[in-house]
């Protein structure tokens, strides 16, 4: 019910933007991701490099005032060690790939003709995709108890991360004419660890942050 009324108020903000909209814009971007997680028990963090792809959409209210969204896929993930009752130090190498939907609204300024900074913040939502999880250990014994195989799907239903992710993000950037820059943060909200079944005295908290640079095209 939750996931539905989430859907519903998403559909509403878009049917609202194109409506009142002065103008709309397509656009085609792409870039680099600089990722990590943010949480208990995390040391030895080690950015993780990734990419993105996708398609936007600037929808213009007023002037220089705009609702911002689009459909991206997205690469993020983490390198981290991590200390767990029993079997000590875990290293983890993680990739996790998502489909990223953001709900953004962007403030403009005029520089000179064709020129425009902006600033935009707001919500986004994603949903793991795939990806893989990997990890190290001194402890032998049973591990596959605890882990599954030393490498699995990043969103394994069992020993893997929780697919859902929200957060929220932010981000400046800059238009010269059809061209898009783009420098932005994203800080996921949600615990995306699961707990270890037969370890119930382990509770893990990991979340998702995320440093990006886009380029675009309008059009």
């Amino acid at each position: 019910m939750k996931k539905l009324k989430l859907t519903i108020v998403i559909a509403l903000l878009g049917m609202a933007s194109l409506v009142s909209a002065q103008s709309a814009s397509l656009i085609v971007k792409g870039g680099l991701n600089m990722s990590n997680y943010y949480g208990s028990n995390l040391s030895d963090k080690n950015i993780k490099p990734g990419y993105h792809a996708g398609i936007g959409l600037d929808l213009e209210f007023i002037a220089d005032v705009s609702f911002q969204t689009g459909l991206y896929f997205t690469s993020k993930g983490a390198e981290y060690t991590t200390n767990i009752p029993v079997i000590g130090d875990v290293e983890y190498n993680v990739t996790a790939n998502y489909i990223q939907l953001p709900i953004h609204m962007a403030y403009k300024i005029d520089i000179k003709p064709g020129t425009k900074l902006f600033i935009h913040a707001g919500p986004y939502f994603a949903y793991g995709i795939g990806g893989t999880r990997s990890i190290e250990s001194n402890y032998t014994a049973d591990l596959d108890k605890f882990f599954g195989e030393q490498e699995v799907n990043t969103f394994d239903k069992k020993f893997g991360y929780k697919p859902f992710d929200i957060g929220v993000g932010l981000g400046v950037g800059a238009e010269f004419g059809v061209m898009v820059i783009d420098l932005g943060w994203d800080l996921g909200l949600k615990n995306i660890a699961r707990n270890i079944e037969s370890m119930p005295v382990y509770k893990p908290n990991k979340k998702n942050q995320s440093a990006y640079l886009s380029i675009g095209y309008k059009f």
